[in-house]
């Protein structure tokens, strides 16, 4: 993909200087993406519409990201006792249908990449708009209609959705008319445009989230269902005011933004970082990182996951972002420091799924204490990870976590919060004794 860039550019904007621009060095505490010689994906989100009772069927949406290099195909298992209709593939850069064919595990077995598949499962085969990058990711959506009389039933005057899942982000839409009487999951409940009422989630743990969702069809229907658009009011509850309405009623599990912070040995007060996220808005033509108040950005860098191409970083002040006329949707204070990626004006129907990765320095976020690393932070995504650096185990995490250790003998920790207020990570950590 050919990186255009505005002729704005060339005027009134600060070039990260040169030693900010090289890349920093390779250490052992730096940034770990995974290998595989398998399937790999992440980023699953399904989005399951109920339709009228009787049917017994749902719709599905089924959003994917393919992340093994080279990959040109996406497998997507059809799941037993299911019976699938109305399939659709896109391509979620473009918004454009890709081709797919359904296929046994036998034929899936033919791809390397799917030596282990099930045999007595069968496939949906995508073929993906451009091979996976390296590094980089193939997002697809897969739209189906599932038939599931196990799954979703009338019981006396309630319909009920009984299906463990285990993708870990789920939203399930109620038909008109129905209100939740039961919930087995902690979920947000919202109210889509139509007025249908919907439940969403974040599963965190390990294993399938062992739904039930029970409704009647007491709710109200047409126009009087309809939801008033959310305010800006903020919270009026003490110490302080908390996010607007429309900030606390969004949905937190489709929320597409994930961080992950590498903390560097704790007396450079330092950590690499990378965040991903998905520009879906019109007329969009970069993105500003506003560093935060007792942090240095420094090393930049950015691509877009999709194609793998490299994006032009660009260090400015507030002032200077506003001056540039680069669309990046919203304001920066002028005296800020905005690290900013310019990219091509999005088009309707069009996304794009970036990746900016830099280092921050933070003595008061990030210190050592005697013999003690601790890191304090004000985490605000819905989903964030945290690696301790190499030589170093956990001894204590004010917020709870799943915990994971990397190839390299690193300890990871994932924060994933389905509350609309940010979590506050505090967490402390101690060397390893060695081993004798």
């Amino acid at each position: 993909m050919r990186i255009l860039h505005s002729a704005a550019l060339a005027s009134g904007l600060v070039l990260i200087a040169a030693a900010h621009a090289e890349a920093p060095p390779a250490n052992k505490d730096g940034l770990y993406f995974p290998t595989a010689v398998a399937q790999t994906e992440t980023d699953e989100y399904t989005r399951y519409e109920l339709l009228a009772p009787e049917t017994a069927s749902f719709r599905i949406y089924y959003e994917v990201t393919a992340t093994t290099a080279g990959a040109k195909f996406f497998y997507n298992p059809i799941r037993k006792g299911s019976a699938a209709s109305d399939e659709s593939v896109y391509d979620a850069m473009s918004g454009t249908p890709l081709h797919f064919d359904v296929v046994s595990g036998a034929q899936a077995r033919t791809d390397p990449l799917m030596r282990d598949a099930d045999l007595d499962t069968q496939y949906i085969k995508v073929t993906l708009a451009r091979p996976v990058p390296l590094q980089g990711q193939g997002r697809v959506v897969i739209v189906k209609t599932y038939k599931d009389t196990k799954s979703y039933f009338v019981e006396g005057n309630a319909i009920v959705f009984n299906r463990p899942l285990g993708i870990k982000r789920n939203k399930v839409v109620l038909p008109p008319g129905y209100e939740v009487t039961g919930l087995t999951v902690p979920s947000q409940i919202l109210t889509e445009k139509d007025g249908r009422i919907a439940i969403s989630f974040l599963h965190a743990g390990s294993g399938e989230a062992p739904l039930v969702l029970r409704a009647t069809k007491t709710a109200q229907t047409g126009a009087a269902a309809l939801p008033k658009a959310p305010t800006a009011t903020r919270s009026w509850e003490s110490p302080f005011a908390g996010q607007p309405e429309q900030e606390r009623l969004s949905e937190r599990a489709h929320e597409d933004r994930d961080i992950v912070y590498f903390l560097q040995q704790p007396e450079t007060h330092a950590f690499s970082l990378y965040h991903d996220y998905t520009e879906t808005r019109p007329g969009i033509s970069g993105y500003a990182n506003i560093v935060r108040e007792g942090s240095v950005a420094s090393h930049p860098s950015a691509s877009i996951l999709d194609t793998g191409a490299t994006l032009k970083t660009l260090e400015m002040s507030g002032a200077e972002l506003a001056a540039s006329k680069i669309n990046v949707g919203e304001e920066a204070a002028a005296t800020a420091r905005v690290v900013v990626i310019p990219f091509p004006a999005l088009q309707a129907g069009q996304t794009l799924r970036l990746r900016i990765a830099e280092t921050y320095t933070a003595p008061v976020s990030y210190k050592l204490d005697g013999d003690e690393l601790i890191f304090d932070r004000s985490l605000g995504r819905p989903r964030n990870a945290v690696v301790l650096p190499s030589g170093w185990y956990c001894t204590s995490s004010a917020a709870p976590a799943t915990v994971t250790q990397l190839p390299d003998g690193r300890v990871r920790l994932d924060y994933w919060d389905d509350r609309p207020e940010a979590v506050d990570v505090l967490l402390k950590a101690k060397r390893r004794h060695a081993a004798e």
